[in-house]
């Protein structure tokens, strides 16, 4: 079996080196701009069509299943992908997830809509155009806020914290005119989780144990999982949320769920439809990988156990060189992706597996202090 991936990006690298031991092939699909380098050797890697911008989207869905050698199946490995030309490919081979999943999380504004039709609680949001529209917003929300661009915003890019009417002005100064926008309430939440499920075509579901994270700066620094400390409350929560979400979508593969816990409440902040950042963890620490089960998913092949023995952690290196001498331990794993330094730029992680949860994550803490000691 192919499988067709839009986009050749670590999430792509790591897909297709679950995927080669159950004997699939992959095609990645590189956009403008995309180098390849995170995917060289691991399948055929195929540039978008000269001219593709002036094709009719049905030409250039044949040109696209064609060059990508026909494949059986077509995923992403992003949600900033041209969801048109995943409903046209749809022609030609199963495509998942479905588009119309990506194109609820491609938009912000659309996902809160979602996540707030499934009766999913969230902080107080408003979707703005204006700039007028933003300053009544934040008149009726109250500060603190957080502004997003509804689209073309991840890893804390296109967002802006505001705590006062200075920062307001500042903002406005700054800019002729904003994009459409969701302006949230900042919640002063104790820990930030996230839920990694995986649903097959069948309506088969499987789902890992919550994820405690820390973020730096808006991007993933590291997790740790089983998350601890999940009360009787919370953990009722959790699976709520879980039927509530894949209830009501259309899903085959992996998703990933980013939530705030307030007071003992969940909050849902993001949803990814795709392997997450914070499913990295499984690639050492569960009985299936995350990539891999997405693949089972998605190529109608029974789901893989998502059991955790003992504990698992995972550390972005973001913008750092790290070399595999240095990085691994008799019970730490290196990844690298292959990808050119830059500031903050993912080009790699470890992960980590303990037995116990404190050691694990004290390791974990050392971790990063030795890697971002600077």
């Amino acid at each position: 079996m192919r499988i067709g991936i839009i986009g050749c990006g670590q999430l792509a690298r790591m897909l297709a080196l679950a995927g080669w031991p159950l004997g699939l092939k992959f095609s990645f699909l590189a956009e403008p701009g995309d180098t390849g380098d995170c995917v060289r050797g691991l399948g055929e890697l195929v540039p978008m069509p000269d001219g593709f911008e002036a094709m009719a989207i049905t030409e250039l869905a044949e040109k696209v299943y064609t060059s990508l050698e026909k494949p059986d199946v077509i995923t992403v490995e992003k949600e900033s992908v041209p969801v048109d030309l995943l409903e046209a490919l749809k022609k030609y081979c199963a495509v998942y997830p479905d588009p119309k999943a990506v194109r609820i999380c491609q938009n912000r504004g659309c996902e809160k809509e979602f996540i707030e039709g499934v009766g999913a609680a969230m902080a107080p949001k408003i979707v703005v155009n204006t700039a007028a529209e933003l300053k009544l917003a934040i008149e009726q929300l109250g500060f603190p806020v957080i502004v997003k661009t509804c689209e073309d915003g991840y890893d804390g890019l296109n967002q802006w914290k505001m705590d006062t009417a200075g920062d307001l002005t500042e903002f406005l100064e700054s800019r002729d005119s904003i994009v459409e926008s969701v302006v949230e309430k900042r919640v002063n939440f104790s820990r930030e989780i996230s839920l990694i499920l995986v649903r097959a075509a069948d309506g088969r579901t499987a789902s890992y144990p919550a994820t405690q994270n820390w973020h730096e700066g808006g991007i993933l620094r590291a997790s740790l999982a089983p998350a601890q400390d999940i009360d009787e409350g919370l953990a009722k929560q959790i699976q709520d949320l879980t039927e509530r979400v894949l209830g009501n979508i259309d899903y085959v593969g992996v998703l990933a769920i980013e939530c705030f816990v307030v007071d003992g409440k969940l909050l849902v902040n993001e949803l990814a439809p795709r392997v997450h950042n914070s499913g990295h963890w499984t690639q050492q620490g569960a009985a299936t990988s995350q990539f891999e089960n997405h693949l089972r998913a998605i190529a109608g092949l029974p789901l893989g156990s998502t059991e955790v023995h003992g504990f698992a952690g995972m550390v972005n290196l973001l913008g750092v060189e790290v070399t595999a001498q240095t990085a691994l331990k008799p019970n730490a794993f290196f990844h690298t992706y292959n990808k050119s330094v830059r500031p903050n730029r993912k080009v790699g992680h470890i992960n980590i597996v303990h037995n116990d949860a404190e050691a694990m994550k004290k390791q974990l803490d050392a971790t990063i202090a030795a890697i971002y000691s600077d």
